[in-house]
């Protein structure tokens, strides 16, 4: 279908900033699915540190998710965050099942952030050359996963 919305990007312009917000919601709403799913199931002496952490996260990852989404819309890109298409396309490194230790969920998330904040640095590069609005909003998301990052690294405990 024919997007109602209209977007004063070149159609080339607006097609590939889209695929990057596409790419972005993705891993967005991926990341706060896990992120529900540790705090749902870890265990250990970092427990309540963790289980609270993890639902503050949760919360600004589903913020810059909307963000994200609300941008792709004002471009008159449909976003896509069904559970299919998020299975299918996240980069993000998934859980294992069942009870979490503390180490693992903090390892885990290090991990996830790096590979996520890597994956957006290069969407910042490339929206540059087409939309500078939407390359200040990944810009933004960027830099709020790297203090997150930071925040994961901080807890933790190398043996």
């Amino acid at each position: 279908m024919m997007s109602q919305i209209h977007s004063s990007l070149e159609e080339s312009a607006r097609t590939e900033t889209g695929e990057l917000l596409q790419e972005t919601l993705v891993d967005l709403v991926d990341l706060s699915i896990l992120g529900k799913q540790a705090h749902w199931t870890v265990v250990g002496p970092r427990f309540r540190t963790l289980h609270l952490q993890l639902d503050e996260i949760v919360d600004a990852i589903r913020q810059n998710a909307d963000a994200v989404a609300e941008r792709a819309s004002a471009l008159g890109v449909a976003p896509d965050a069904r559970a299919a298409t998020v299975s299918a396309q996240s980069g993000i490194p998934q859980l294992p099942a069942g009870w979490l230790t503390d180490d693992t969920v903090v390892s885990h998330f290090i991990d996830a952030y790096a590979k996520l904040i890597d994956r957006m640095r290069d969407r910042v590069d490339r929206s540059g050359r087409v939309d500078p609005i939407t390359q200040d909003l990944l810009i933004q998301i960027t830099a709020e996963l790297e203090k997150q990052s930071w925040m994961f690294q901080a807890e933790h405990s190398p043996r």
